[in-house]
């Protein structure tokens, strides 16, 4: 094997190219390995995970561009160098569709009856934009993160003096008349509204309504900080008043990961008087509430979107899988009595919540960088403990890259790490499809799977690859095809997050739940 490490000084590239020029490098023939990207602690720590020189890479700082390339012969290795060169040099291989306005203002001039401003820029800029978005009549989708809560505050009151929405900051998802933002999926329209202060949960619940035959009216995102103590709850009490008085909309689904005990109470309050049947998914609270009136409460989000479904059609739909336990069997008959552990790797925040809260009962410990209980913390990045699940879209995992929605390299490389491990049974994996995701998951994952399982093979061993797909028949990549590609490759695919943890669950404790 021959390899290159090079650190090009001062030169940055934003990090969704620098993942495809990755991506198109390491499927170049006889490259075993390859990485470029800049100098962040994350990133190099990846690379002397790989095997690269740490004292080396200890030069890189996070203004630096790093190109790391393993190949099995020389010829190959200059290929490779040449190649991500002319991808860097050039913008050949970036699709140009349009040229966009540069200011808000201009972008006014082009679209005057707009009503609404998306604005995704650094933390400390994003007040600004949304407040000259909020002086010119428009409501804001704020993807930004890292905004102050006195400044999401200000937004916010400024907003309902307006008349206006403000949906963020940190806001993943929401669906406006049909029209996906952010990280959003393609369904049917129909007679079913969302607020929620959870990207993947809207997403999960969303696409789980669409494979029950139903549709969505609205999805008013926002944002994950919106119901704590400091900001009261201002764009859910407000998104809740939007989609009662909405003709469009018969029922109302309300999820939240994390919510402030006192202003979860007036939250119910208002979701009580809306006049419409309200599906509620408290699902990281303590805070107790119970069905009263117009709302229901749910404990996982396949169980919102059932009860959802059933308050809209008056039936009640079940996804569940029929050869649940015959399937489950199989995966465990795999394994040696020594494999035990599930290790969960999530792009999904609240899907990563959701799974632990599936498996806690189980296990009675689960770890993870995002745990349900203080005492089950791993430290950032630190390796796995027994069970464990890790979202891997936290910031320490995404410091300098794409989200793991789009790039897949650090989870590829966490599974063949979890796999090592001979006590671990089960991978458990979500599966994110939609708008701003990657375009091919299942191509990401594919490869990595069949190649542990042919490295394990060789050690007389297997395990189990348990996944569920967020997602619908009408996204860009197709959930269909992405199942098929999957389940070819020996990936248990389960129709929800929740029944994958299930399910992991089972294989693992061979079938004692």
């Amino acid at each position: 094997m021959v390899r290159i490490l090079r650190i090009e000084k001062e030169h940055y590239y934003d990090s969704v190219t620098m993942m495809k020029v990755t991506s198109e490098i390491s499927a170049m023939p006889g490259i075993k390995q390859a990485a470029v990207a800049m100098g962040t602690p994350l990133n190099k720590k990846f690379m002397v995970d790989v095997g690269f020189d740490e004292g080396k890479l200890a030069e890189a700082t996070s203004n630096d561009l790093v190109i790391a390339i393993e190949a099995i012969d020389e010829g190959s290795l200059n290929a490779a160098l040449a190649k991500t060169e002319e991808l860097l040099s050039s913008t050949s291989h970036i699709k140009q569709v349009a040229t966009f306005p540069r200011t808000l203002d201009s972008a006014l001039v082009e679209m005057p009856d707009a009503n609404m401003v998306c604005i995704s820029v650094p933390g400390q800029y994003a007040k600004r934009e949304a407040i000259k978005s909020l002086e010119r009549g428009l409501n804001v989708f704020l993807f930004s993160s890292d905004v102050l809560g006195s400044d999401e505050v200000e937004l916010k009151r400024k907003a309902e003096e307006r008349g206006l929405l403000v949906m963020g900051p940190d806001c993943g998802t929401a669906i406006i008349n049909g029209v996906a933002l952010g990280f959003g999926n393609a369904v049917r329209k129909g007679r079913i509204g969302v607020v929620s202060a959870s990207g993947t949960g809207a997403q999960e619940v969303t696409t789980l309504v669409h494979k029950m035959g139903f549709g969505i009216s609205h999805v008013i995102g926002t944002g994950s900080n919106d119901l704590s103590r400091e900001v009261g709850g201002i764009t859910t009490i407000r998104g809740l008043k939007l989609l009662s008085s909405d003709p469009g909309t018969d029922v109302i689904i309300l999820i939240a990961k994390s919510v402030d005990p006192k202003i979860a109470d007036i939250v119910l309050e208002t979701a009580g008087n809306c006049g419409k049947p309200i599906i509620v998914n408290f699902l990281g609270s303590e805070h107790k509430y119970r069905r009263w009136g117009n709302l229901t409460p749910c404990s996982t989000l396949e169980e919102t979107a059932v009860e959802a479904c059933k308050a809209v059609s008056g039936r009640k739909i079940s996804i569940e899988r029929p050869d649940l336990f015959a399937l489950a069997r199989r995966e465990w008959g795999r394994l040696s009595d020594r494999q035990e552990y599930v290790r969960g790797l999530y792009s999904g925040g609240t899907l990563c919540y959701e799974a632990q809260k599936v498996l806690l009962p189980v296990f009675g410990k689960v770890y993870s960088n995002v745990p349900i209980r203080p005492q089950d913390r791993l430290q950032g990045m630190a390796r796995s403990r027994q069970n464990t699940c890790i979202d891997m879209g936290t910031e320490e995992f995404v410091r300098g890259r794409a989200h793991p929605m789009i790039d897949f390299t650090l989870r590829k490389t966490r599974i063949k790490k979890e796999a090592e491990d001979p006590e671990v049974a089960v991978i458990l994996l979500d599966v994110v499809l939609g708008y701003g995701a990657n375009p091919d998951p299942a191509g990401e994952l594919v490869p990595v799977v069949s190649a542990t399982r042919e490295s394990l093979a060789a050690e007389g061993r297997d395990v189990s690859f348990v996944a569920s797909i967020v997602g619908t028949d009408l996204d860009p990549q197709n959930v269909l095809e992405q199942e098929k590609k999957l389940t070819e490759a020996g990936v248990a695919v389960l129709p929800s997050n929740a029944q994958a943890a299930r399910f992991a669950a089972m294989v693992a404790k061979r079938g004692n739940l």
